[in-house]
């Protein structure tokens, strides 16, 4: 009745001023607030010492209302809720920002030209790292490359080159013959590991590319960073997202040791935005969730209270588990890399803790398998609020798409992949399959929630090109003419929604985050321009600054980029 009253009264919604608080207000000329019974205001007002908004209406009546409070005069911006990314991986990010860097190459001969110019900063016997290669876009030909490539190049140094999915690795004969005398077998022959694909040529001999659970025969083996190196590089991941106006993300996959590091920065106060941890599988991090309950640190900017599960590997490696074989590959239908049985206690485990769970599911079998657990295990319980959820959801059937709000899981899904994937998606699933493919709409319409992230570092860091993929479903060139799919398209207003209030809502945050209201987290993003223009791209919104409870984490003036 309160909230009602205010606006009866054109007046601000205020929230109880603490005793002794420290009021700051800002004023802009656009405030796109989230909230539906306010959408539009030109000041707020937080408590600088808790972060906590205390006020959102018209300039002119929180300055008469907090008239010696500091004022920040934004000016002719536009003000929006902080964007949160739904799914995205923050150390993977800061691994691949102190490794070669091999996205958008087009051809073998260019990885080679980048990995040599990158080998020039290493010592000597140190293994070559490099990640973003996509033989989808290559010039010289689209099949997986070959150890030769490498081999020719780097004879002794051992390479291991993830593929932009973060499913496939490619590596040199040095890096195998590593990973052969761990095994002690050879990486040739007949065998597979369990969940995984070792491509082999026709005589048996390992090509040098290793699909999902086989690239763990190599990787396993590389040194891991020391703790320095660890935090360091934490940080540049830390910085990129803020830079780019997250204030939140939702890191799928976070070890006991990861969060150990998060939360000594948090105690640190050098975490500049949120984190919301899910554990990285049937591990020592789940162990401990069950053991302690969910973990959240006193200063709101980590918490744990979910499980990262996979279910299957990815499309543009061909090891997402289909129901029928790849349309262009023949007798293949993907991969489970974790076997319905193991997955099945997992998810039992994660129910009895009472704990989120979250499935990586690609391709239309894997998404089945996951929501005939979730259905399977939740029961009668599947009405509670849950919210577990399915990541990715990429391929799924025409029948099992309402299955999703009939069960109560969010779809959790990431624009750029259908922008990044739609030259050869319909290749690799047919004309009937794809209709379930990056199915947006799909979901809305059946009334299921729908959270947008980006699956950094797998896409750039960047949500204002997630805001344009959605809204445009075309590469940054304008192609194709009216859109990949165009009815799957997201309006700007929905796509919004689905970086702040939807995503708040899929970490159980909506209480803290995703809009700006009276008692939430004063976490906001500034603009140049205003997102719901219609008249603009949302790819070149300039981010100016990134706010984190009242406090910028981010300012573009004071940063070179």
């Amino acid at each position: 009745m309160r909230r009602i009253a205010c606006l009866a009264l054109l007046l601000p919604c205020l929230h109880a001023l603490p005793a002794n608080a420290e009021v700051r207000v800002l004023v802009a000329d656009t405030i796109r607030t989230g909230d539906p019974q306010q959408p539009l205001a030109t000041a707020l007002a937080w408590d600088s010492d808790d972060g906590r908004l205390l006020a959102v209406g018209q300039r002119e009546v929180l300055l008469r209302e907090y008239p010696q409070a500091p004022r920040i005069d934004a000016g002719a911006v536009t003000v929006v809720p902080g964007l949160i990314d739904a799914h995205a991986h923050l150390v993977y990010l800061g691994n691949a920002l102190a490794q070669a860097d091999l996205t958008g190459a087009r051809s073998h001969a260019e990885v080679v030209r980048r990995l040599r110019a990158f080998e020039l900063t290493l010592a000597p016997g140190e293994w070559l790292l490099g990640s973003g290669w996509d033989q989808n876009h290559w010039e010289d030909g689209t099949g997986f490359p070959s150890i030769a490539d490498l081999d020719a190049a780097f004879p002794e140094r051992p390479v291991y080159l993830d593929r932009i999915d973060g499913h496939a690795g490619w590596v040199n004969s040095a890096a195998l013959r590593i990973a052969e005398q761990a095994a002690g077998k050879p990486l040739a022959g007949d065998w597979q590991p369990q969940g995984g694909r070792i491509v082999r040529d026709a005589a048996g001999n390992a090509t040098g590319v290793l699909v999902d659970n086989a690239a763990g025969l190599v990787s396993a083996h590389i040194p891991s960073p020391d703790a320095a190196a660890r935090e360091k590089r934490l940080l540049a991941a830390l910085h990129e997202a803020v830079r780019n106006g997250l204030t939140g993300v939702h890191d799928m996959g976070v070890s006991r040791e990861d969060l150990a590091l998060m939360k000594q920065l948090a105690d640190q106060g050098r975490l500049p935005l949120r984190i919301d941890a899910y554990a990285d599988g049937n591990r020592a991090a789940l162990d401990d969730l069950c053991a302690d309950g969910p973990y959240r640190h006193p200063g709101g900017r980590l918490q744990m209270r979910g499980v990262k599960l996979f279910m299957d590997g990815a499309l543009g490696s061909r090891g997402a588990a289909m129901l029928a074989d790849y349309s262009d590959d023949p007798h293949n239908r993907g991969l489970l890399v974790t076997s319905p049985q193991d997955y099945d206690v997992a998810v039992r485990k994660a129910a009895d803790c009472r704990l989120q769970v979250a499935t990586h599911a690609i391709g239309d079998r894997g998404n089945r398998i996951v929501l005939d657990t979730y259905e399977r295990v939740l029961g009668a319980d599947k009405d509670r609020d849950h919210r577990w959820r399915v990541e990715h959801a990429q391929v799924v059937t025409l029948e099992d798409i309402p299955r999703f709000a009939a069960l109560g899981v969010v779809a959790s899904m990431q624009p750029t992949h259908a922008t990044s994937d739609m030259g050869w998606a319909e290749q690799r699933v047919g004309p009937e399959r794809i209709k379930g493919a990056y199915a947006w709409q799909r979901y809305l319409h059946s009334g299921a929630h729908l959270a947008l992230g980006s699956d950094f570092p797998v896409e750039r860091v960047d949500p204002r090109l997630g805001l344009y993929a959605a809204v445009t479903r075309q590469d940054r060139d304008g192609q194709p003419p009216g859109g990949w799919q165009p009815e799957q398209r997201l309006s700007a207003a929905e796509a919004l929604r689905g970086f702040t209030s939807d995503a708040a809502w899929a970490g159980h945050d909506e209480a803290e985050v995703g809009r700006l209201q009276p008692g939430l987290r004063a976490d906001f993003v500034v603009f140049d321009r205003d997102p719901l223009d219609g008249d603009m791209r949302l790819d070149e919104l300039k981010v100016l600054s990134t706010w984190v409870d009242g406090e910028a984490v981010y300012e573009a003036d004071s940063h070179a980029d």
